[in-house]
């Protein structure tokens, strides 16, 4: 199989490493990549929004397959765009893929599904949003409508950063906050079956201990030993079926990877947001566990026969990754600088720890970063404390000057808090 992968973020390195293991998998393509995807998968140049471009990359290249990383591809209709060309695809249309695009349409899909999740209100005017505020109070819940590449949300006890937030948007929904931990749980689907995947847990906020601003996303692991084993059964009979469901019944069949991102509340679980594709840093973790060959998986979804395929299969290690970010991050980064230690953790860590490239790219023989999160450390162990051990342990190999990363990612987990 000739796979193309559209992207060029961590998530897209995740994505083709997986791929460049997988026996079936014959040609390996990604546009636009990075610099650790160029050692795997064969870069292209592509607007990655333009769909009749992707299309006819898709085209040339004679794929078989083609996934869509990002969400604002999807939203634009990219998916769309290579399914009329004839091409199997991995992603969602642009009617179902506005379950991310809109806050509101995710939350009225919700409600005709029965799906638990906050309360809310769609505001587009000031007086609208001073109302929900008072309603809830506080911590205040506002989000962008929108997309805004995981910083649209803003959670805080000050109501004018609320206030100011919620104005600075066209449209924007207000929740009441909900409270306990919270859990990722991807499922692959064809717009009938649902196929769930390990959950995992991401750490948003910039600092150690959930302190600093939102990012998006500082670290991830998988398994969650504190969960409840029934959890992602009662995921898939509460939210994610009822919702392949809705959308269907409503003429927009999703076809792709639907994001589950849930609260478990002291009244039970609730849906925070959806994406419409695979979460970073999540895909690492989740990825790193998965043994079944993606390639096939990917395939059965975009043809809608997930009803055949076979149980997916796991391993029992543990997976933890950990984002370096660059300097002044989750504000205007900086970039430019050169990244050293990827060949010394290639050397000494790898097979359980490897790198996975989010905002690089190669500058003469050097590789310099490019981005806010520039590298996803990922690592497995037999339990988390050996993953935790092996990733940060890679994380010490590599220089970056200015970076920063979140030390106790996966560390309340592993020692059982």
């Amino acid at each position: 199989m000739k796979v193309l992968v559209i992207g060029s973020g961590a998530r897209e390195h995740a994505l083709c490493r997986s791929l460049s293991l997988d026996p079936d998998v014959t040609a390996l393509h990604c546009a636009p990549g990075n610099a650790g995807i160029a050692e795997v998968a064969e870069p292209h140049a592509v607007d990655a929004l333009d769909g009749a471009a992707v299309a006819a990359l898709a085209a040339e290249l004679g794929a078989e397959l083609v996934i869509v990383g990002p969400e604002a591809p999807l939203v634009a209709g990219v998916a769309d765009a290579v399914r009329e060309a004839g091409i199997p695809c991995f992603g969602p249309s642009k009617e179902a893929a506005q379950l991310e695009g809109s806050k509101a349409f995710a939350k009225d899909v919700m409600a005709s599904a029965a799906v638990p999740t906050a309360r809310s209100y769609v505001c587009t005017t000031p007086e609208e949003i001073d109302e929900a505020l008072d309603a809830f109070g506080a911590p205040y819940v506002v989000k962008d409508d929108g997309l805004a590449a995981g910083k649209g949300v803003v959670v805080t006890d000050d109501l004018e950063k609320a206030r100011a937030h919620a104005n600075a948007c066209d449209r924007v929904v207000i929740e009441e906050f909900l409270d306990g931990p919270e859990v990722s749980l991807f499922a692959i689907t064809d717009g009938e079956t649902v196929v769930p995947l390990q959950p995992a847990q991401d750490f948003k906020r910039a600092l150690d201990g959930d302190e600093g601003p939102n990012t998006g996303g500082m670290g991830a692991y998988s398994p969650l030993p504190w969960a409840d084993p029934k959890l992602v059964e009662e995921v898939v009979e509460t939210v994610l079926q009822p919702t392949v469901d809705e959308l269907r019944r409503r003429g927009a069949p999703f076809s792709g990877l639907l994001y589950a991102g849930l609260a478990i509340t002291s009244r039970g679980v609730r849906v925070i947001e959806f994406n419409a594709r695979f979460g970073d840093p999540e895909t690492q973790v989740v990825l790193a566990r998965l043994k079944t060959p993606l390639a096939g998986v990917l395939l059965a979804s975009a043809n809608g026969t997930l009803a055949d395929l076979a149980p997916l299969r796991w391993s029992d290690d543990a997976a933890v990754t950990v984002v370096v970010a660059s300097h002044n991050y989750p504000d205007t980064p900086r970039t430019g600088d050169p990244i050293t230690g990827l060949d010394e953790v290639a050397a000494q860590d790898a097979p359980h720890a490897y790198v996975l490239h989010a905002g690089t790219k190669r500058q003469g023989d050097a590789v310099v970063s490019a981005g806010g999160r520039v590298l996803s450390v990922t690592a497995t162990g037999t339990d988390l404390t050996e993953a935790r051990a092996r990733a940060y342990a890679a994380v010490a190999r590599i220089r970056l000057d200015g970076s920063q990363h979140r030390t106790d990612i996966a560390a309340k987990a592993a020692a059982g808090a």
